[in-house]
């Protein structure tokens, strides 16, 4: 992977609204292009579930 956006294609979650968490930090939609993902970088992925 090379950056966030590029890992969300990979999941195969990249056209489903998430809110991605980076080393401990909240990125914005528009910066999931330019973070470049290293070895050991820490990424957590939410993703919203709607119903009745």
């Amino acid at each position: 992977m090379k950056s966030v956006d590029d890992l969300l294609i990979h999941l195969t979650i990249g056209d489903l609204r998430v809110i991605v968490e980076w080393n401990k930090q909240i990125l914005k939609k528009d910066d999931h292009e330019d973070i470049k993902l290293n070895a050991g970088d820490r990424v957590e992925i939410v993703h919203f579930v709607g119903g009745g």
